[in-house]
C-alpha cells in the first residue's frame, strides 16, 4: 500500500534526477503557488501513478493531470514547463478524466525529444494541491530517482476535520453558490496561452491573496471557486473561452479585477507578475560564497564533464649544458627543428582534415615562428659558445619569450606562450623523442596510463598547443586552467575539439590533488571538487539530457528557425576558410553572416592580390550552395597581425590602424578586395561589411568608391554595404548611418570592450567582459531603433550571438539575424524555436534598466531559462 491511514506516500512519477521546486525554472510552481512539492528532472518518458487514486482532470493538451488519492488529497503532475504551448504534440496520455488508477500504472508517455526541443524545460513538476486538507511532511529533493519506488513525498492531513472532508468526485466538484445577491459579475474572453492550466489557475488565485471576497468562475454551465485549484482546472476552459467571475465580500471589486487581469495575461506577460523587471534580480553570489568545494572560474569552452584531476606533467626534459662540439651540436639542432616543422605540418594538416581551420592556422603560425632567422641566430651563438643544442634552444626561446612578454604590445605579449611552446616542441625531439614519439611525449605523457579507466579532468596551470596536439579525446573528460583566458591557443582548440573547458581557476585549483573527484561545468564556470552523490547525479544527469538534445537539434537543424508567434529568425555561420563554409552548411546555417577575409590570407607570404581575393571568395560562395553571404573587408589589426604587412608601432593596437583606418592609410589594401568581390560569381546575394566605422563620412566615401570599382569593371553596382557595429560612436550614430547603410552586424565581442574600457584579450578581465551589460545593451537598442528609422535589419555576428540567455535579450531589441560559429547554429535555432518574440520584446527593454551583466544574467535565466 502506498499510504497509511495518516500518511499518504507518493513515489517518483517518473525516473530522473530529484529537484527542490525552488529550482523549477518557472515562478508560479517555484514559489508554491499551486501548491507544495518536488521537481524532477527526467531520465524516461512515461509518467506514472504516485498512489492509487482517480484521474481528476486531464489537461486537453495532455501534458498534466491531476489525480486524488483515497484519502482526498489532490497531486498534481506536470510534464515540463510550457509544455501547455506544445498543443498536446509529443504528448500520449494513457488515461482519461475518471480513470481509476493504482500506484505505478502508466499515465502519460511523451517524446522526450520533442518536447525538450520545443518546450522551455522537460523538469516535471509533483505538487500537493492547496487549500484541499492536506499539507506535505516531508520531502526527498535530491538525489535520483526511480520511477514508482523510490518515496519523494510523505503527506498528511493539515488538522482532523480537514483530513475527514470527503473526497470530491472525479468530475467537476459540486460548488455551492456562496455568492450573496451583492455580487459583482464580469464576463472576459481568456487570453493566457492553453486555456485555464494550472500556471494561470495559480496565479488567479495567488492574485487574490490579502483580499477579504469570494470568487467563482462560470463557465459552460458549471462553476469552481478560485479556492479550488483541480476545480477550475476540471472546467477545461480553453484560450479563448468566455467565462464569467463571479465575486463577493468586502474587497469583491478589487478581487475581481485581480483575477481578470491573470486571466487575461497573454504568454508575453506571465511572468511580470511575479518577476517585475524594475526591480534588479540578486547578482550571482561572489567566490567567498560558493557551496563548499567549489571553485569559480571562466568558461572558455561548454559542457559538463565528471572525473578524476589529473595533473598534466610537463615532459619537456632538462637539458645538459655541455655541448659535445660545435658541428654535432649545430647538426642535432638543425635536424630538431626539421623534425618538429614536420610534426606541425603534420598538426596542421589533421586539423585541417578535421575540418579545425582554428587549429590549423594556430600550427601554420608555428612553423613561421620556427623559421625566425633571429631565434635561430640567438640559438646558434649559444651553441657556438660550446653549449648543446637543447640549452641553447631553451635559452632562446626563453630570452625571446620574456622580451615579447614585457612589450606593451598585447599581441606581441601573447605571442611569448608560442614561443615557449615551440621551446618544448624541440627539446622533446633533443632528447630522443622523434616523429611519432615526439607526439607520445607531448601528449601522452601527462596522461594516465591507457587501461581503459574513466576519463579525467586534466588540469594545468596552462595548456599549451603542442600539449593538446595530440591528446586522445575518449581519454580527456575536460581540461582546467589555473590561468589562461578564454582567447588562448588552448581553449580555442578545446572548443574545436569539444572539450569542456575552465581557465582562471586561480590558486584553489592548484591545491587539489591528483585524483580527486571533480565535476568541470563549462556552462556555468565552476569546478566542484568531491562532489556527494546528488550532485554527481545532477551533471551526469545534465550530461546526458545535453547529448540527448544536442543530437534532436542537429536532427532539426536544416528547417528555419521561427519563434512560437510566428517571427523568422535568419540563423547565420561566422566563418574564415572553404573548410568553416561546408560546415555551416553541414549543422543548417541560413546563410554566412560573416566571412572573416583576412583569415583567409594572414599567414600568407605576400599581400593579396585581386585574383586572390576573387579565388578565395568564389570557392567560398560555392560551397555555400546558393547561400547569401556578407563578407567583412580585411580587419587586420588590433589582434590580428598579417607577416606582409608592416604596422607601426602602437601603444593600444586596438585604438589604432584597424578595419577601415587601415584601409585609409593603404587604400590600394581595400581596392583590391573591392575589385575582387566585384567579381566573383553568385547565384544568391553577396553583401559587403565594412569594420571599425565610426562616421558617416566614412560609410560614404568607400559606398562612393564601391560604385566607382563597380562601374569600371561592369559590374552590379547596386552590391548591398553594411557596417559592422562595434565601436560605440557607430551604434549612437545609428540613426545617420542608417541613411546609408543597408544593413548593421553588431560586433558584440569588440563593441563590449570598447563600452566598458576593457581588453578582450586579458584574461584577468574575462569574467568581466560580458556583452550582456546594461550599457552594451543600450547600445544595441540604440542600433536596432536608428536601424527601423530607415527600414534597416540588423545581425549580430559577436559570440553574445551564440549565447543561449542573450538570445531572447538580442530578439527583444530588435535583432533579426544571428551568425554563430557552425556548430552552434543547430543550438541557436532550437533556442529561438522556444521562445515568444512578443514575450521578448516585453521584457528586453526591462533588462537596460538592471545594475550589472549579472543582474540581466540572473533575469534572463528566470524568464528564459536555458
Amino acid at each position: 500500500m502506498a499510504e497509511t491511514s495518516e500518511t499518504l506516500l507518493l513515489l517518483a512519477p517518473l525516473r530522473g534526477v530529484l529537484l527542490p521546486l525552488a529550482a523549477v525554472p518557472d515562478p508560479v510552481f517555484a514559489e508554491g503557488l499551486f501548491g507544495e512539492g518536488v521537481a524532477i528532472d527526467p531520465l524516461g518518458d512515461t509518467l506514472v501513478a504516485p498512489c492509487d487514486g482517480v484521474v481528476l482532470h486531464l489537461a486537453a493538451t495532455g501534458h498534466a493531470l491531476t489525480l486524488q488519492a483515497p484519502c482526498g488529497a489532490q497531486v498534481l503532475l506536470h510534464v515540463g514547463i510550457d509544455t501547455v504551448s506544445l498543443r498536446g504534440e509529443g504528448f500520449a496520455p494513457c488515461v482519461a478524466q475518471g480513470t481509476v488508477v493504482r500506484q505505478g500504472d502508466p499515465l502519460i508517455r511523451f517524446d522526450a525529444d520533442r518536447v525538450a526541443r520545443q518546450a522551455r524545460s522537460l523538469v516535471t513538476v509533483m505538487a500537493v494541491a492547496h487549500g484541499i486538507g492536506f499539507a506535505v511532511a516531508d520531502r526527498t529533493d535530491a538525489g535520483l530517482a526511480e520511477a514508482g519506488r523510490t518515496v519523494v513525498l510523505r503527506v498528511r492531513a493539515a488538522g482532523p476535520a480537514q483530513a475527514a472532508t470527503p473526497a470530491p468526485q472525479a468530475d467537476v466538484p459540486d460548488v455551492p453558490n456562496v455568492t450573496p445577491a451583492a455580487t459583482l459579475r464580469r464576463t472576459l474572453t481568456l487570453a493566457c496561452a492553453g486555456g485555464l492550466h494550472a500556471r494561470p489557475a495559480a496565479r488567479a488565485r495567488a492574485a487574490m491573496h490579502g483580499l477579504d471576497a469570494t470568487v467563482t468562475l462560470h463557465y459552460g454551465g458549471r462553476q469552481a471557486s478560485l479556492a479550488s485549484l483541480v476545480a477550475l482546472l476540471a472546467l477545461s476552459a480553453d484560450e479563448g473561452a468566455t467565462v464569467e467571475l463571479a465575486a463577493s465580500g468586502r474587497d469583491a471589486g478589487a478581487a475581481l479585477d485581480a483575477v481578470a487581469r491573470e486571466l487575461q495575461r497573454t504568454d508575453a506577460g506571465e511572468a511580470h507578475a511575479v518577476f517585475p523587471v524594475g526591480a534588479a534580480p540578486a547578482a550571482a553570489a561572489p567566490d567567498g560564497e560558493l557551496p563548499p568545494g567549489c571553485i569559480a572560474g571562466v568558461a572558455a569552452a561548454p559542457g559538463i564533464a565528471i572525473g578524476p584531476l589529473h595533473w598534466w606533467r610537463d615532459a619537456a626534459p632538462e637539458p645538459d649544458p655541455a655541448g659535445q662540439g660545435v658541428a654535432a651540436e649545430r647538426a642535432a639542432l638543425r635536424a630538431a627543428l626539421a623534425a618538429v616543422d614536420a610534426q606541425l605540418a603534420r598538426d596542421s594538416a589533421a586539423a585541417s582534415a578535421r575540418q579545425d581551420p582554428a587549429g590549423a592556422g594556430i600550427f601554420a603560425m608555428h612553423r613561421a615562428l620556427l623559421e625566425d632567422p633571429a631565434l635561430r641566430a640567438a640559438a646558434d651563438a649559444l651553441v657556438d659558445a660550446g653549449n648543446s643544442a637543447g640549452f641553447a634552444w631553451r635559452e632562446a626561446t626563453r630570452a625571446e619569450a620574456a622580451t615579447l612578454s614585457a612589450m606593451a604590445d598585447r599581441r606581441a605579449a601573447d605571442r611569448a606562450a608560442d614561443v615557449l611552446d615551440l621551446g618544448k616542441r624541440v627539446l622533446r625531439v633533443l632528447a630522443g623523442n622523434h616523429g611519432g614519439a615526439e607526439r607520445a611525449a607531448g601528449a601522452a605523457a601527462g596522461l594516465p596510463p591507457a587501461d581503459g579507466g574513466q576519463p579525467v579532468v586534466l588540469a594545468a596551470d596552462e595548456f599549451t598547443p603542442s600539449d593538446l596536439a595530440g591528446l586522445e579525446r575518449s581519454r580527456v573528460a575536460a581540461l582546467a586552467m589555473v590561468r589562461g583566458g578564454p582567447t588562448s591557443h588552448a581553449a580555442i582548440l578545446a572548443r574545436q575539439a569539444g572539450i569542456p573547458c575552465l581557465v582562471a581557476l586561480g590558486s584553489a585549483l592548484e591545491r587539489l590533488p591528483d585524483g580527486t573527484p571533480v565535476i568541470a561545468d563549462g556552462d556555468r564556470a565552476r569546478l566542484q571538487a568531491n562532489p556527494d552523490q546528488a550532485l554527481l547525479a545532477a551533471a551526469a544527469s545534465s550530461a546526458r539530457l545535453r547529448a540527448h538534445q544536442r543530437q534532436a537539434e542537429l536532427r532539426a537543424a536544416h528547417a528555419p528557425a521561427g519563434t512560437r508567434d510566428g517571427v523568422h529568425i535568419e540563423v547565420a555561420a561566422n566563418i574564415g576558410s572553404v573548410d568553416d563554409a561546408r560546415q555551416a552548411v553541414a549543422h543548417g546555417a541560413d546563410a554566412v553572416g560573416l566571412l572573416r577575409t583576412e583569415l583567409l590570407f594572414l599567414h600568407g607570404a605576400a599581400a593579396p592580390t585581386v585574383a586572390d581575393h576573387t579565388a578565395s571568395c568564389q570557392a567560398v560562395v560555392d560551397a555555400l550552395d546558393g547561400r547569401s553571404a556578407i563578407v567583412r573587408t580585411l580587419d587586420i589589426g588590433g589582434d590580428k597581425e598579417a607577416a606582409w604587412l608592416r604596422l607601426p608601432a602602437e601603444d593600444n593596437p586596438a585604438l589604432g590602424l584597424r578595419g577601415v583606418r587601415l584601409a585609409q592609410a593603404c587604400p590600394q589594401l581595400l581596392d583590391d578586395q573591392l575589385r575582387g568581390l566585384l567579381a566573383v560569381r553568385t547565384q544568391a546575394p553577396l553583401r559587403i561589411l565594412l569594420p571599425m566605422v565610426s562616421e558617416v563620412g566614412e560609410l560614404l566615401h568607400w559606398r562612393a568608391r564601391i560604385r566607382t570599382l563597380a562601374a569600371e569593371a561592369g559590374a552590379d553596382a547596386g552590391i548591398e554595404v553594411g557596417v559592422m557595429i562595434e565601436v560605440p560612436a557607430a551604434a549612437l550614430l545609428a540613426g545617420q548611418l542608417a541613411e546609408h547603410a543597408d544593413f548593421f552586424s553588431i560586433g558584440t565581442n569588440d563593441l563590449t570592450q570598447y563600452t566598458l574600457a576593457m581588453d578582450r584579450c586579458q584574461p584577468e578581465l574575462a569574467a568581466r567582459m560580458d556583452g550582456l551589460h546594461p550599457a552594451v545593451l543600450r547600445l544595441i537598442a540604440a542600433t536596432t531603433e536608428g536601424a527601423a528609422c530607415h527600414g534597416r535589419w540588423v545581425g549580430v555576428c559577436g559570440a553574445l550571438a551564440g549565447d543561449p540567455l542573450a538570445v531572447p535579450v538580442l530578439l527583444g531589441l530588435g535583432v533579426t539575424e544571428l551568425s554563430v560559429d557552425a556548430g552552434l547554429v543547430p543550438a541557436t535555432k532550437a533556442r529561438v524555436r522556444t521562445l515568444a518574440h512578443a514575450d521578448c520584446r516585453q521584457r528586453a527593454a526591462g533588462l537596460l534598466r538592471l545594475p550589472s551583466a549579472a543582474a540581466v544574467r540572473d533575469a534572463c535565466r528566470q524568464y528564459w531559462p536555458a
